[in-house]
């Protein structure tokens, strides 16, 4: 083959990952947590593939002191994944901040107590009994609420043990904490300890939603192309995870750094099983209009909710305006 001959022949061959690397736009989202089977979605969606055939290079940026939205509100992060409680609080303190995603289509978390602790029978026997507890105001108000819509007197003694409320509850030195049910909940059960628990919309809490994924209302406004881009690519992880379990949690053990194999394999059969990710009314991450206001205005009324001052906030009567779907439309 003659020189000319040659070179044109190398340029007409292809050369999609040089070319696919060089269009990449690189964004970046903000963890609220440790990674763990909630952002199961972000992992599949990176690891897969699904983000690059999207022409998005994603940074999951790893957990920090500071929480992802401050991450998020200061610009550091194009997109957060946020607590219920983390997005409602950035929000009702005026940071210009969209939830775009729910993830946890119903409240995974629950208030739990030793099965043998005989004299716990419904919330109002926890009047007088210690708690053991993480430090957050949202943590008052809701076994407050349990107790007094169960007619007891809202009354207890509160340790703040962090993630060593698990162990103070199993040993018997403390008499309830709360946990969630697809992590701390499974790791119980492959401890062997007998606990039982109390769902919070039982009594008189909201069913929230969670795992808000947000961005800035300048990056909505600014680069709605980014955005649908980047969702569309998270929706199809999750929706992926949530067909396929067990090569889901197969996935997140390659990306992170687990001890315990059976509890990732455990918790991703409890999100699934549970209808956690999936929800026959919602697809695959839908904020539900309704449950979001109903859960708002539980935070609002409760207290929760506070300015820079410390003073409670008042209802602003509509909140329609804190979420935003319109990346699903085609």
């Amino acid at each position: 083959m003659t020189r000319p001959f040659l070179f044109a022949a190398l340029l007409a061959l292809p050369c999609p990952v040089l070319a696919q690397t060089d269009t990449l736009i690189p964004v970046s989202i903000a963890l609220d947590w440790t990674l763990n089977t909630n952002h199961i979605g972000l992992i599949a969606a990176r690891d897969r593939g699904l983000y690059t055939e999207a022409g998005l290079e994603v940074d999951i940026l790893p957990y920090s002191d500071t929480n992802s939205a401050a991450l998020l509100a200061a610009g550091t992060a194009d997109f957060g994944y946020l607590t219920s409680l983390g997005f409602m609080t950035a929000a009702a303190g005026g940071a210009d901040l969209t939830a775009l995603w729910a993830t946890m289509q119903h409240d995974a978390g629950r208030l739990v107590y030793n099965s043998d602790n005989t004299s716990i029978t419904r919330p109002a026997d926890l009047s007088g009994m210690t708690y053991a507890g993480f430090g957050s105001a949202w943590e008052a108000a809701l076994i407050g609420t349990m107790i007094a819509n169960d007619g007891g007197d809202p009354v207890w003694d509160t340790v703040t043990l962090g993630t060593g409320a698990y162990e103070a509850l199993a040993s018997g030195a403390v008499d309830f904490t709360l946990e969630v049910a697809t992590w701390e909940g499974v790791n119980g059960e492959l401890l062997g300890r007998r606990q039982s628990s109390f769902r919070y919309a039982d009594y008189g809490i909201p069913d929230q939603q969670n795992g808000y994924i947000a961005t800035r209302g300048a990056v909505l406004a600014e680069r709605p192309a980014l955005v649908a881009d980047f969702m569309r690519a998270t929706h199809a992880g999750y929706a992926w995870a949530a067909d396929n379990p067990g090569e889901a949690a197969d996935l997140l053990l390659a990306a992170g750094d687990f001890p315990n194999a059976a509890l990732v394999h455990g918790s991703m059969r409890a999100i699934v099983e549970g209808g956690y990710l999936r929800d026959a009314a919602r697809p695959v991450g839908g904020i539900d209009p309704d449950r979001f206001a109903g859960m708002a205005q539980f935070l609002f009324d409760s207290g929760v909710l506070k300015d820079a001052s410390g003073a409670a906030l008042v209802w602003p009567g509509d909140v329609s305006g804190w979420f935003d779907q319109g990346w699903r439309a085609e």
